[in-house]
């Protein structure tokens, strides 16, 4: 039998974003559900970085604190997997298995996908000692022996960063595009080597690279190797509703404004869904501004709804209470006032 849940806000995906969204709204005393499988896409790594006063936190851990911060709001957790969604403002449906979640409104913090080059040796090492952003995990691979797997025009970027890490960059082209002269001279300058042959496989022992092998089976001795996964956000559900996703250089993503709004009236999107580099400090800056903005609008539509409700004509019956609430005590200009002489003040009077 399908259950039916109402709620002012559905969110589907529990990450920095999602979460922060949650507690916003849940500060604000709306009633809120979020959707969310626990399974983060950083869980692989060993800790969380750039987080300031959470400095290093694990992954998992960084999620039960944020579910709990939820909790002691009243927001409610689906441990599950949102697989349907339909609907327009103010009556918008969640699929949760047999579960129906019905929403005012809708935020979509659903989170990306890395497609990883197919490489062997990559998914292996993922999260580990593959990696693809410097300030992730840049600090604690410094100094060390760092392969820039070359995918896309992007390549060049993170040797350029990487190499602030360490002295030891060597550049795998790959798949990118053949550096221009004055990017060979930039190279140069760095005194990064670049090898030219396709990378055939990552050596890696459990989760360690070892080193980098080329078509002709030579081997580069490494102990990180970077890559640049294209970043594909899940917008299954936005286009469910109605939303087009938007593909970009470096992958496919949900469009929308500063505050998270999309095209689809009623859902808005927040961290890396609508935006592929957000870390996780952004990611949860995000689903603020975000949870703030959709109390905003509900509380708009609210107020909206309350007036229409009192622009509409009283019954008889309705209209003789109201005034004999009012001038009960006054008739013929004579009556016992019960407030100490003041005659009573109409519901609807402003005291100036």
């Amino acid at each position: 039998m399908t259950a039916s849940l109402q709620t002012d806000v559905v969110i589907v995906g529990g990450g920095p974003a999602g979460l922060a969204a949650a507690v916003a709204l849940g500060r604000s005393r709306r009633e809120v559900i979020v959707v969310d499988a626990g399974a983060p896409r950083n869980a692989l790594a060993e800790g969380a970085h750039n987080l300031l006063g959470q400095e290093g936190v694990s992954p998992m851990e960084l999620l039960a604190r944020g579910r709990s911060e939820a909790e002691s709001y009243g927001v409610r957790i689906l441990s599950e997997v949102a697989t349907g969604a339909s609907g327009v403002l103010d009556d918008f449906t969640i699929e949760v298995d047999d579960v129906r979640i019905h929403a005012r409104r809708v935020v979509l913090a659903t989170g990306l996908v890395d497609d990883l080059p197919a490489v062997p040796g990559v998914a292996e090492a993922w999260g580990h000692t593959v990696l693809h952003c410097p300030y992730c995990h840049g600090w604690e691979v410094r100094d060390q022996r760092i392969a820039v797997l070359g995918r896309n025009e992007n390549a060049l970027h993170q040797v350029m960063l990487f190499r602030q890490l360490s002295e030891h960059v060597t550049f795998f082209l790959h798949d990118a595009p053949e550096p221009t002269e004055e990017q060979w001279e930039q190279l140069a300058a760095l005194g990064v080597c670049v090898v030219t042959p396709r990378v055939e496989r990552l050596v890696v022992e459990g989760t360690q690279v070892r080193a980098v092998e080329i078509e002709s089976g030579r081997q580069f001795a490494a102990d990180a190797v970077v890559v640049a996964p294209r970043l594909i956000a899940r917008t299954v559900l936005y286009e469910s509703l109605g939303g087009e996703r938007t593909t970009t250089p470096y992958g496919e993503q949900i469009t929308a404004d500063a505050r998270g709004i999309t095209a689809v009236p009623g859902v808005w999107t927040a961290g890396n869904a609508g935006d592929l580099s957000a870390m996780i400090a952004v990611s949860a800056a995000s689903g603020l501004m975000v949870g703030a903005a959709v109390h905003g609008d509900l509380t708009a539509a609210d107020l909206a709804q309350a007036v229409r409700a009192r622009r509409v004509p009283s019954s008889a019956a309705r209209e003789a209470e109201n005034h004999a609430a009012v001038f009960s005590d006054r008739r013929h200009g004579i009556g016992t006032r019960s407030n100490g002489g003041e005659p009573p003040i109409p519901p609807h009077s402003m005291l100036q």
